[in-house]
């Protein structure tokens, strides 16, 4: 083991992405020092590079594999992961996703590919001001954390990337392969908080259509009239 994971791991920290300074707050020394275990430790696999600046233990100096999802949320902070990715994490879609795709909060769409982790994407959306994290979770992996959306917000922001029309509920049964049981399972407050988060209309067009062909769904499932479950 090299010096630097034996200090990471003497240190607790053998599970974390850690930033450069982390780094140099628990080797101490000058920075030529710190510069010369870095590199070190590169080279024997004992340290892995995420992005320049962010940092973690090689595998086999780990206590477990790491979800890609964590290291999502390093490589942009402040973003989420969403979109497939999301629905996929959710058990809503049937297909393996080999990418982890976020919304961020900048600009511009950012793309990373990384050899230990896979690749990674991240788009800026048209969402309204203090509704960024409306619909989306803290979930814990492991020992690392990550921000996910719930399924319905990582339907919609898939809708606003795409900038997709509603068609009908089958786009979503057929063409996406969503069992129409976790359709019914939402509620009319998972349809209300979300309202409000989009600035583009055709996106707030397509969630009360939705809304609507859920309630259908439900009274024919139900073989009676009703709203949406509460």
């Amino acid at each position: 083991m090299s010096t630097l994971a034996q200090q990471v791991a003497e240190a607790g920290l053998a599970d974390r992405i850690l930033s450069e300074r982390q780094l140099g707050n628990l080797l101490g020394g000058g920075d030529a020092r710190r510069y010369g275990l870095v590199n070190r430790a590169l080279k024997d696999g004992s340290l892995l590079r995420v992005k320049r600046g962010t940092y973690m233990l090689g595998r086999r100096y780990r206590s477990g594999a790491v979800h890609p999802f964590p290291v999502a949320q390093a490589l942009v902070p402040g973003s989420y992961v969403s979109f497939e990715s999301a629905l996929a994490h959710h058990g809503w879609i049937p297909e393996a996703v080999f990418a982890t795709a976020s919304v961020s909060p900048g600009r511009k769409t950012l793309r990373f590919e990384t050899p230990d982790f896979g690749s990674f994407s991240f788009h800026p959306l048209a969402i309204a001001e203090y509704h960024f994290l409306t619909g989306v979770d803290r979930v814990e992996m492991g020992k690392l954390t990550a921000f996910v959306a719930q399924p319905l917000r990582a339907l919609l922001d898939l809708v606003a990337l795409r900038k997709e029309q509603w068609a009908g509920i089958e786009w979503l049964t057929q063409g996406m392969r969503i069992d129409e049981e976790s359709l019914l399972e939402l509620h009319r407050q998972d349809f209300a908080k979300l309202k409000p988060v989009y600035k583009h209309k055709a996106v707030n067009t397509f969630l009360t259509a939705l809304e609507r062909a859920v309630k259908i769904a439900r009274n024919r499932e139900d073989g009676q009239e009703g709203d949406v479950r509460k």
